[in-house]
């Protein structure tokens, strides 16, 4: 049997054929699908009524705009894929249409207010989470496919790493970091939790995740919660294995019984396959690469990213049941 769960019946998955599934609430969907091209769930009258800055109480400039300001311009870039110079024009195009007498943020307000933009992190609302964690590559901006295709390149690609964490239940983005591409997966774990109030009912994650460590950070913050990560294939018992057994000597008994895709099943990992869902409708939706130039921005453009995809969520999300 292959080590890798999902490739367990490589050798003859072209004869087993594809699940088929069907919508059950495909009107309300169909109109949340709209409702994410509408200016107005956007740019609100909570944003439109908040839209100058407090006066500051401290020494320093006084800024002409609000947080919620920025951060409303650059979820409009975000969400419709657009320079900030085009954003720019966007809003301002909007505030003459609704008649309201506001200035407007300049791309360069834009830019450098994006350094130092806090967006709120959502928090679960479901209780005890089951987090799935999962991590991927977003691209730098440089040379599109074709030209490297055509040209070449004389230097490397690129990338950052995005580390995510997704409720279950919900299918939001509770939580997230954004890395250079040589670090490990394991080591954003302990920077995951810590955007995490909530107790968790169980961590589950894929075989990069399948370290000591990893099991005890779970342990020291949510002592209840099930750590549900796949042993790696030259895994062994613990030397407590038979009278004080861990949680991955048990993931590992089980497998020997049941087999890795009778754990699967068992244990709930089946559920990963949910986070990997949400991190293909981030590149669909939002892209495949970073647009900001600075390591500040970054993480500020993916904030304002996952806040965009989590209130696509709110506006209504697909409810299938399988048919065959």
């Amino acid at each position: 049997m292959s080590p890798v769960p999902f490739k367990a019946n490589a050798a003859r998955r072209h004869r087993i054929p594809k699940q088929r599934h069907r919508v059950t609430n495909w009107a309300e969907y169909d109109a949340s699908l709209r409702q994410r091209g509408s200016l107005t769930v956007w740019l609100t009258e909570e944003a439109i009524a908040a839209w100058r800055a407090e006066p500051r109480t401290t020494r320093g400039g006084q800024p002409h705009y609000s947080a919620l300001a920025i951060a409303t311009a650059l979820t409009l870039r975000s969400v419709f894929r657009l320079a900030l110079r085009q954003t720019e024009g966007l809003i301002g195009s909007i505030l003459r249409l609704l008649g309201r007498d506001l200035a407007v943020p300049d791309h360069s307000t834009l830019s450098r207010r994006a350094e130092t933009l806090e967006v709120p992190r959502l928090q679960s609302r479901t209780g005890p989470i089951h987090l799935l964690v999962d991590s991927t590559g977003l691209r730098l901006c440089g040379p599109g496919e074709w030209l490297i295709e055509k040209h070449g390149t004389q230097r490397r690609r690129a990338w950052r790493k995005l580390h995510i964490g997704v409720d279950a239940e919900t299918g939001e983005i509770l939580t997230s970091e954004l890395t250079r591409s040589d670090v490990d997966d394991g080591s954003q774990v302990e920077p995951l939790l810590d955007q995490i109030t909530d107790p968790l009912a169980s961590f589950i994650g894929d075989g990069a995740y399948d370290q000591a460590d990893i099991y005890r950070t779970v342990a020291e913050r949510h002592p209840d919660a099930d750590v549900i990560i796949p042993p790696r294939s030259t895994a062994v018992l613990s030397e407590m294995a038979e009278s004080a057994p861990t949680q991955r000597d048990r993931h590992l008994q089980s497998m020997a019984e049941h087999g890795r895709v009778g754990w699967q099943k068992r244990s709930g990992y089946t559920r990963r396959a949910l986070v990997e869902s949400v991190i293909s409708r981030f590149k669909r939706v939002i892209g495949d690469a970073l647009r900001s130039r600075t390591a500040r921005r970054r993480t500020t453009e993916v904030a304002i990213a996952v806040h965009a995809l989590n209130r696509m969520l709110e506006l209504g999300c697909p409810k299938s049941v399988r048919i065959a």
